[in-house]
């Protein structure tokens, strides 16, 4: 009998201990540490063009900033609260595992190790891209499989790292990595002629060029080797506030699809289709399964924009890197990006 009450006994203090734990967990969870302290800490890049950069005056700017942004908007009602906290490629994911940062938005791949080993949850895909390389057009280099016995600069901590080890070695070729910590540090060593090549995710080698002394002189060779899914990245076993950061991205890929821009949005909230409706929080769920306001879709397109707006503006055409939508576009549109409705 006395083990049995001394079993017992363990028993619940186990599942008080799980139940204290889990409770401690939700009391921790990354929305409500948002919601109290009235901003989002936002991991961005040390200077990339196009995905989080600094402009002349100092603001932030880039595909991977305006998603932040949009999180704000929908969480906080406002798109300017937000930190922004730049970081090197070996920096960042401790910086998210650690708590210093809420949300990891930085031209960050998508793969096993990471979404696993890492304790970290990929949101989503924002930008579909892939690794290329760059060569000065003096060079004569017309394709990658002239690069035998080539120097490349590459920034380290990064998968670009992996698949250019795997690339040469799967052609047979001979290589001399010259590695540096940032973007910027790679560009300056491969202008200063450090290096034969660049090489990065082909989006970056568009925005690197444009802070060569010359952009002209150097020219982005036509091979993909790898397959880089890029996109926001949260801490593990945060499900509240995972939820909010997926729901954010895929509210501005469907906001896309149906139509509804930061221009058009006011007029929108007099649309009787259904769709539209539960994009801008008059129907269907709202936000009390997110735990946010009801018209956090409204406040993300109003404020930032639908993804296709987005793009535009940052990479795209209505951008110095004027890069195609290829397969950014709708999956309407011959492109990737599909999200799952809102309803």
């Amino acid at each position: 009998m006395a083990n049995k009450l001394k079993l017992l006994a363990s028993t619940v203090a186990v599942s008080a201990a799980l139940a204290a734990s889990a409770s401690a967990s939700a009391a921790e969870s990354t929305l409500d540490k948002v919601l109290s302290q009235g901003y989002l800490s936002c991991g961005v890049s040390t200077g990339l063009p196009g995905f989080s950069n600094p402009n002349e005056k100092g603001e932030w700017e880039g595909i991977d900033v305006e998603y932040c942004q949009a999180l704000a908007a929908a969480v906080l009602g406002d798109k300017t609260k937000v930190k922004y906290v730049p970081l090197t490629a070996k920096e960042r994911f401790t910086a998210l595992q650690s708590g210093e940062i809420d949300v990891l938005s930085r031209n960050t791949t998508w793969t096993l190790q990471r979404d696993t080993t890492l304790g970290l949850n990929f949101v989503g895909v924002d930008y579909y891209d892939g690794q290329g390389f760059m060569v000065k057009k003096d060079l004569g280099v017309k394709s990658a499989k002239e690069l035998d016995g080539a120097s490349v600069c590459v920034q380290s901590g990064t998968t670009t790292e992996l698949n250019l080890a795997d690339y040469f070695r799967k052609s047979g070729m001979s290589y001399k990595p010259v590695v540096f910590d940032t973007g910027a540090q790679t560009a300056k060593g491969f202008d200063a002629g450090r290096c034969d090549v660049l090489t990065t995710d082909q989006s970056g080698l568009y925005a690197l060029r444009l802070n060569l002394a010359d952009p002209s002189s150097a020219v982005v060779l036509p091979e993909i080797i790898s397959k880089e899914p890029l996109g926001p990245v949260v801490r593990q076993d945060d499900d509240k506030w995972f939820n909010v950061a997926k729901w954010t991205l895929f509210a501005m890929i469907n906001a896309e699809e149906y139509g509804i821009t930061s221009k058009n949005v006011d007029q929108m909230l007099k649309s009787t289709d259904p769709n539209i409706k539960r994009i801008l929080g008059q129907d269907g769920p709202k936000g009390k399964g997110l735990g946010i306001r009801d018209d956090w879709g409204y406040q993300i397109v109003k404020q930032v924009g639908n993804y296709g707006e987005v793009f535009e503006r940052t990479v795209g055409k209505g951008s110095p890197l004027q890069i195609s939508r290829g397969v950014n576009a709708l999956w309407n549109a011959g492109g990737f990006m599909y999200a799952p409705p809102l309803r």
